[in-house]
């Protein structure tokens, strides 16, 4: 992080120590208070990390001080959150989360009065205010006052399980990573009449069990308890609960492009579905042959939350598992994508049949190591040399880093927006095609890196 920007893709993230601090803490909350004018009300929740009430107090002090009010909620998922901004008409709201990375990691989301995340302009607001200093003025008389809020967690349970409708008995394994979904998660599935088996359900912020990123690597054990325990789907969820990823019946971690298509096609009908540039061509087919329409945006949940909202959308989502449901909230909710995928399950098959009925593409992640100025200097010699480096190219956006189109794939290499790292999503028909454009890909940004 530099003095001229705090914002990344999805919200501030930063290691304890390095710009995190109990002094960002208070002026970053002095900074949303002289942007709100010094007044209105501000939700406050945190996730289960080590350094979260050290922050909570920080913020809290520097809203008050300039004179909101705080409405603390205490430790809960990312998605409770958002949706209590909105429904308690709050004028901001502030969760206290590194989402999935690492332990040492912490940072901040903040909503807007109707639960989706601030967009980028009002980000830059924030941030020329807190690094300008330039807060609103202190007076005695204007402090703001302190609540707390419980209440709204029965709310949110409830209208979740007014909302699906899952057939009474299945199966279901849950890996919420010690994180903010650990006891929310388990109780709402069991609500719905899920059985409900749990791994990893005790809040710890060391996350000790697995690693707080709901990857294939990472969901191990995940998938051996599923086949272990015969259920039916095992759901995992990230550090703060806003997303989702999958493992089927079989005991494999569900394709993310497959999965998007799945809950995708559900909504079909009813208009445009978003998603953004990384998300694959089985998203296309789907919505398509059941009679929707895709509209690809940039990564970020924000960016999303934007177009559905412009698009009157009914459903958006990133391959990642952040998906937004705008008949709920615009905030991105793990909880409630979980239930979702469940309810197609307890209603229409096992979810391996569903999936491996889907167009089968080869969808490739990968990521290089790079700091920020060596995404900078990498992204634009990309630019520069993309058309000299592959052949048979139907098109180039580079509208969210560089996304390269061919007749039979596809390849998107940008800059991670919350780590140091130069991320690479690509595609073919075939898995040779696949590869031979990943092994390109890498060594193309390494030859930079070299440089």
């Amino acid at each position: 992080m530099t003095h001229e920007k705090l914002f990344g893709t999805s919200g501030i993230r930063a290691k304890i120590g390095d710009v995190i601090n109990g002094e960002f803490a208070l002026n970053i909350g002095r900074a949303i208070a002289t942007y709100l004018g010094g007044e209105g009300n501000v939700i406050v929740g945190y996730d289960t990390r080590t350094s979260n009430q050290l922050l909570e107090h920080g913020i809290t002090a520097g809203l008050i001080e300039r004179g909101c009010n705080v409405i603390k909620l205490g430790m809960v998922p990312t998605p409770l959150s958002g949706y209590a901004t909105y429904k308690l008409k709050a004028d901001s709201g502030i969760m206290i989360t590194a989402s999935h990375n690492p332990s040492p990691y912490n940072g901040i989301k903040i909503w807007d009065k109707n639960g989706m995340a601030y967009t980028q302009g009002k980000e830059k607001e924030i941030e020329k205010i807190y690094f300008s200093k330039n807060f609103q003025e202190l007076k005695w008389d204007r402090i703001g006052k302190i609540y707390e809020n419980k209440i709204i967690q029965e709310d949110y349970i409830n209208k979740l399980l007014n909302i699906v409708n899952i057939k009474t008995g299945l199966k279901v394994v849950i890996d919420p990573a010690s994180g903010a979904a650990s006891y929310l998660s388990p109780l709402i599935f069991k609500q719905a009449g899920c059985e409900v088996i749990t791994l990893n359900s005790q809040i710890d912020g060391f996350f000790p069990g697995r690693n707080p990123e709901p990857t294939e690597a990472n969901l191990q054990d995940l998938k051996k308890a599923v086949v272990a325990t015969d259920a039916d789907i095992g759901i995992a969820h990230d550090g703060d609960g806003d997303r989702m990823i999958a493992v089927d019946d079989k005991g494999r971690v569900s394709d993310f492009d497959k999965l998007l298509s799945i809950i995708s096609k559900k909504y079909a009908k009813k208009g445009t579905i978003i998603t953004t540039f990384d998300a694959g061509m089985c998203v296309d087919d789907v919505v398509e042959s059941a009679g929707g329409k895709v509209i690809h945006t940039k990564v970020g949940d924000v960016s999303v939350a934007e177009a559905i909202i412009m698009e009157n959308a009914s459903f958006g989502g990133e391959p990642s598992g952040t998906w937004i449901h705008p008949e709920f909230c615009m905030c991105p909710d793990g909880i409630l994508s979980g239930l979702k995928i469940a309810e197609i399950v307890s209603h229409e098959g096992k979810l391996s049949d569903l999936l491996d009925a889907l167009p089968n593409y080869h969808n490739i992640h990968e990521k290089v190591l790079a700091n920020k100025e060596e995404k900078i200097f990498v992204m634009k010699s990309l630019k520069k040399d993309i058309k000299n480096v592959f052949t048979n190219i139907k098109n180039i956006n580079t509208l969210d880093g560089i996304r390269v189109e061919f007749n039979d794939s596809w390849v998107l290499i940008r800059p991670s927006g919350t780590e140091d790292y130069i991320r690479i999503t690509l595609e073919g028909k075939t898995l040779e095609r696949a590869n031979e454009i990943k092994k390109t890909s890498i060594n193309l940004i390494k030859s930079y890196l070299n440089k």
